[in-house]
């Protein structure tokens, strides 16, 4: 019995690691359409009586403002094109500062947000975040910066049943995500630790304070170039 039980886990551990990789390489090339994130969404929407929202469209990265890609850097992770996938500065602040703070602070960084909108479910625990460190790992190894970049402003969420760069330009804006300007790029930065709660199209107060403060942190940083378009 114990060798069964054994084979059986060498095979699913194996099944696993192989599953998993080449699920990350398939991603490498093929846009991400759905994620774990938006099932659950449209299940709690239908099972609290409400009708099933789900606005996503995919588009490639050089038809999204590049502003966009500056604002989030700008207020989501700072040193996103220097790390590899984990901001250790930021984790350490994080933690001495949680040692103080009734509401304690994260440090994810933008690669470890893409990790779990695309292979993972939202509700944090231990267990999520040992998932997460090991996906995060995996798209660092397998994808490009830009690619990274291309998949989080395609899936993240980005208001009530709104998903990505094209579906909040539609929705909120009534424009593409190319046209987005400066000023709504901020906006829609400033709405991400929580985009159902706070609404880039109807800003409140504090909304519009985070826009400005990342505004500020965008012109500090200037444009995000990916390795391709370095000269």
């Amino acid at each position: 019995m114990w060798k069964f039980i054994k084979k059986w886990v060498l095979r699913l551990v194996i099944f696993f690691f192989a599953s998993t990789v080449l699920a990350t390489v398939c991603y490498k090339f093929l846009p991400v359409y759905v994620t774990p994130l938006m099932l659950i969404r449209c299940v709690g929407q239908l099972s609290d009586g409400e009708k099933m929202v789900l606005h996503h469209d995919w588009v490639k990265i050089d038809n999204i403002a590049p502003d966009l890609v500056q604002a989030v850097v700008a207020s989501e992770d700072n040193r996103f094109m220097e790390h590899k996938g984990f901001d250790y500065e930021e984790i350490r602040k994080a933690v001495k500062e949680n040692q103080k703070r009734r509401r304690p602070r994260g440090a994810s960084t933008i690669s470890q947000q893409t990790a779990k909108n695309v292979f993972l479910w939202p509700k944090s625990s231990f267990v999520r975040k040992g998932f997460e460190v090991y996906f995060t790992f995996l798209i660092e190894t397998f994808w490009s910066k830009k690619r990274i970049m291309e998949v989080y402003l395609n899936s993240i969420e980005m208001g009530k049943g709104i998903y990505g760069a094209e579906a909040v330009a539609r929705y909120h804006f009534s424009t593409t995500a190319k046209n987005l300007s400066r000023s709504q790029c901020a906006l829609i930065a400033a709405t991400l630790p929580n985009p159902v709660r706070f609404n880039s199209a109807a800003p409140s107060k504090y909304i519009l304070g985070r826009q400005a403060k990342i505004l500020t942190v965008m012109g500090q940083i200037g444009p995000v170039i990916f390795e391709k378009e370095k000269k």
